[in-house]
């Protein structure tokens, strides 16, 4: 059994570089998290700081139910896969695979059995006696899971441990994580970029940006119930289209969004979800409307007007650049119309995504569609973008500060 709960973690590092800021998370015994995120958005942070590589500034980390504070890396029963390579050249891939049971003195004949087990499962038989300089960086990838396996640990942590792999490389050695988090019996958390990985293969995903959890929830979850404009941006390929500065208006009993360009009736199932809506309607404050490339397209039928730019398939789909009165859209294209032209488009009104102009927070509430998890981490709320905003300037490194002495509220 293994179970990981983070409460307020914060990481400040000595240059006075908030890597994380209040992060909280449960996940329970076998489950896979994927922690997603661009560039310097923290993941590498979390996982560090769970392996105990790397200490807290703020909160604590639970293992199992027991508070880490004062327990060694090594006495966690965790097992980090980094990006980079870490095998030890001067041994085999057996011996590596078996250092960190060696390590701990286990007897040859388990070090035997799991060391030839974990090969079976990553197809390594054949290379077991041979060093890593004559590996390719996938086989060198599977030596590095193969290792971390052996050590049965309660917690698998895996830092992109698929970066740099081409994508046919990639799928197959997705297949392979797969494969062994079936298998085995701890709990995995995964850090990547890369969006298709993290769709793949997270049950649930923790969204990142500078530091800050912006949601944690399923993928379909995040996808259909995204809590601010940014999850939404993040999830979806291609991305998810913006009309700012819009509003509400009621002309007799309907509701309509207003932005630069045109006006759409508020559907009803978006209605029933947009409880403040009058609210809006009455003081005027600006929303953000999002819609989905594959929710809008072009059609003899549709209620704007747009004109339209280049086309790009996408497997079997092909998406065009409009312009609609200034702003850019991708939406679905069907054919009947060349660049240049003035195009309509036809809007699935029941697909409507609509922001708080100002917080960037959804201003729908879930409905039936939303499928639960069971879990707290699901109804946690972004901070307000400005906010954000805010604790980014406020927590930013001045000259001369040391950030350890930097509290994290």
């Amino acid at each position: 059994m293994a179970s990981l709960k983070l409460s307020g973690v914060g990481k400040v590092y000595l240059s006075g570089e908030t890597a994380l800021y209040d992060v909280n998370l449960e996940a329970d015994d076998r489950e896979f998290i994927v922690v997603v995120g661009n560039g310097k958005c923290g993941k590498s942070s979390l996982l560090k700081v769970i392996a105990g590589l790397e200490e807290t500034s703020a909160g604590e980390v639970y293992i199992n139910g027991k508070n880490m504070a004062e327990v060694e890396p090594k006495n966690r029963d965790v097992a980090m896969v980094f990006k980079q390579d870490t095998l030890y050249p001067s041994l085999n891939v057996y011996d590596n695979m078996a250092f960190g049971l060696r390590l701990r003195k286990a007897p040859q004949a388990l070090i035997d059995q799991r060391v030839k087990s974990a090969a079976a499962i990553l197809g390594l038989t054949d290379l077991l006696y041979r060093k890593p300089k004559v590996l390719n960086s996938a086989a060198r990838q599977r030596v590095a899971i193969g290792r971390a396996m052996v050590r049965e640990p309660k917690l698998y942590l895996l830092d992109e441990p698929l970066a740099g792999v081409d994508d046919e490389l990639r799928r197959d050695m997705l297949n392979v994580i797969i494969n062994v988090q079936a298998r085995m019996n701890g709990t995995f958390i995964y850090a990547t970029k890369n969006l298709s990985e993290a769709l793949t293969i997270g049950t649930r995903l923790v969204i990142l940006k500078n530091g800050f959890v912006q949601q944690i929830d399923s993928p379909a979850n995040l996808y259909d119930y995204p809590a601010n404009t940014y999850v939404a941006f993040f999830i979806g390929s291609p991305t998810i289209n913006y009309l700012q500065n819009a509003k509400i208006v009621k002309e007799d009993n309907d509701y309509f969004a207003e932005f630069t360009g045109g006006m759409l009736p508020v559907a009803e199932n978006i209605k029933a979800r947009f409880t403040a809506i009058d609210e809006y309607v009455q003081s005027g404050k600006p929303i953000i409307i999002g819609i989905r490339p594959e929710d809008i397209k072009t059609s003899a039928e549709g209620r704007l007007k747009a004109t339209l730019g280049k086309t790009e398939a996408d497997g079997e789909t092909t998406y065009a650049e409009c312009d609609l009165a200034g702003q850019s859209l991708i939406v679905t294209y069907e054919a009947g119309y060349q660049k240049g032209e003035e195009a309509a488009l036809a809007v699935d009104l029941s697909r409507l995504y609509i922001f708080d102009g100002e917080s960037r927070l959804t201003l729908l509430s879930r409905d039936g569609g939303y499928v639960q998890t069971g879990k707290k981490d699901a109804d946690f709320v972004p901070l307000p973008y400005p906010e954000e905003q805010e604790k980014i300037e406020k927590l930013k490194p001045k000259k001369g500060e040391g950030g350890p002495k930097k509290k994290l509220r």
